[in-house]
């Protein structure tokens, strides 16, 4: 691993500061109660997560227009509800549900590791999620951000090299001078194929305690390889 000067930390959201899954079957239960559906809400979040990237797919390939992840997941939401025997579920209630989104916690490790970064680096996000998404969820769970930057921005979806240049372009830095934070390796290799410095945070629970989390990149793919935010922290010297 090398140690680069950076001037500004980018994070993923989804997965890497927020425990999206635990967030999402919380508030399928609470709707599922009050419409008395049994409906296993643990396969729905997954089935509507893996729905998420053909949904950004059709985006990029021209078969929609630009649009939100806000209404990529609703459009995604109708299909996911009727193959898991909530069909039924009325428009309103699929709306509230939509907006679990916008409620996610972070992982335990996140909120301390960003205000210790906060000291010495400008700290943003860059996630597919929607400007307005994103500013809900920060203000709602106390996310110290500097600055609130999405993909929506760049009107392109990471990883797609315009989604980090426009990220490098709004903090007035060089790609080399940011570092992006995220436990999807495919996103950090799309980082670092725009110019960023990259480091790969391992989420073994994003899919669950029974998920397979995977491997991590090998060290020589990223220039830092960290725990949790905490320990970023202490790897760049706060």
């Amino acid at each position: 691993m090398t140690e680069p000067d950076v001037n500004a930390c980018c994070f993923d959201v989804f997965g890497t500061v927020v425990d999206w899954r635990s967030g999402v079957i919380r508030d399928g239960r609470a709707i599922g109660a009050e419409y008395d559906l049994a409906v296993d809400w643990a396969a729905v979040a997954d089935a509507w997560r893996r729905a998420y990237p053909a949904m950004m797919n059709r985006v990029r390939e021209g078969e929609l227009p630009w649009t939100t992840v806000d209404d990529l997941h609703r459009m995604a939401l109708d299909d996911v509800l009727e193959d898991h025997g909530a069909g039924d579920l009325p428009s309103d209630a699929r709306d509230q549900l939509n907006r679990a989104w916008h409620r996610l916690d972070p992982w335990p490790d996140v909120i301390p590791g960003l205000r210790r970064l906060r000291q010495e680096y400008f700290v943003a996000t860059l996630s597919n999620g929607n400007v307005r998404l994103l500013a809900n969820m920060a203000k709602r769970a106390g996310l110290p951000w500097d600055l609130v930057l999405s993909a929506e921005l760049a009107r392109h979806y990471k990883t797609d090299t315009e989604a980090y240049a426009k990220a490098v372009e709004l903090l007035d830095e060089d790609p080399e001078d940011v570092l992006m934070v995220a436990c999807h390796p495919v996103d950090l290799r799309g980082a670092a194929a725009a110019g960023l410095r990259t480091a790969y945070i391992h989420r073994p629970d994003e899919w669950g305690p029974d998920a397979d989390p995977g491997e991590p990149p090998d060290a020589e793919e990223v220039d830092f390889l960290v725990a949790d935010l905490e320990d970023l922290a202490t790897q760049l010297g706060v």
